[in-house]
């Protein structure tokens, strides 16, 4: 029987899991990269049926934070470039929720604080090969200022069970899972539309007993050249009802909003959700 996780309570272990970086086996894991407000390094999980399980670590020093896929109203979103490993077809990142937290300049960012572990799924050419993962790190960490990081881990995968399988699942727990807007679920996206020609509005609803702090959305484009603003909460009311709301700018050149694919982001106090939309 599998029970599942808390979304905190995830993060939470995946926390855990990243501070007793000692006890991993050595070749579970690279060695730490360590730069002045950070440290990176790879971690190895078992098979999953044909593909392999892996994720990259990250810890950062206290105050300093790094940055999501989708960045927010500024950042560095980071970037990963795993094409010299050997006997690998594909690798897929799976990103857990963000926070939001201010850039400094009036906007909002999204991202990590303290560490984050991003689970990867790892498809092999030769699935009764090992795989050897080198990924070429770019990523920005920032506090006061942002500092630009480099790094380059290698780590090779086997089938053997791994000592960091346990951390991978709980990262996975906090990965926002698919979701259709309308689903019964106690946290969901009810209905997304225009206002005029330039507002987008999302209904959400939320347990009556989460805090508006608790319910953050967010949103990409269909592109990452797409620079969205982060969506506002503009109304909250007993019956559970969170409306947010975003202005249809940071397009890029020549694109139409009419018909655009939309990603949304809901996360809760207990559950993270991701949902598509295409706009009227």
């Amino acid at each position: 029987m599998t029970l599942p996780v808390p979304f905190r309570a995830a993060a939470l272990a995946v926390a855990a899991a990243c501070l007793i970086a000692g006890s991993a086996r050595a070749d579970d894991a690279s060695p730490w990269i360590k730069d002045t407000y950070s440290q990176v390094r790879l971690i190895a999980g078992s098979r999953s049926g044909t593909a392999f399980l892996g994720g990259i670590a990250l810890q950062l020093q206290p105050g300093w934070k790094t940055y999501w896929r989708t960045p927010g109203d500024s950042g560095v979103p980071p970037r990963f470039d795993f094409s010299k490993s050997e006997n690998v077809e594909s690798v897929t990142i799976l990103w857990p929720a963000p926070m939001r937290f201010p850039d400094g300049a009036g906007g909002v960012s999204l991202g990590y604080s303290k560490q984050v572990l991003l689970p990867l799924r790892i498809v092999a050419k030769h699935a009764d090969k090992p795989v050897t993962l080198r990924a070429a790190i770019n990523y920005a960490v920032c506090d006061k200022l942002c500092v630009p990081v480099e790094a380059s881990a290698e780590l090779t995968f086997t089938s053997v069970a791994s000592t960091e399988d346990s951390a991978i699942a709980a990262a996975l727990d906090t990965v926002p899972k698919p979701a259709r807007i309308g689903d019964a679920t106690p946290l969901a996206i009810r209905d997304v539309r225009r206002e005029g020609a330039n507002t987008v509005v999302v209904d959400v609803i939320a347990p009556r007993e989460a805090g508006g702090k608790e319910v953050d959305l967010f949103v990409e484009g269909p592109t990452p050249d797409w620079a969205l603003p982060v969506p506002k909460l503009v109304k909250r009311e007993a019956n559970g009802l969170r409306r947010f709301s975003f202005n249809l700018e940071g397009l890029p050149p020549g694109a139409s909003a009419t018909g655009a694919v939309l990603k949304f982001t809901l996360t809760g106090p207990s559950a993270a959700y991701e949902y598509t939309a295409a706009l009227p």
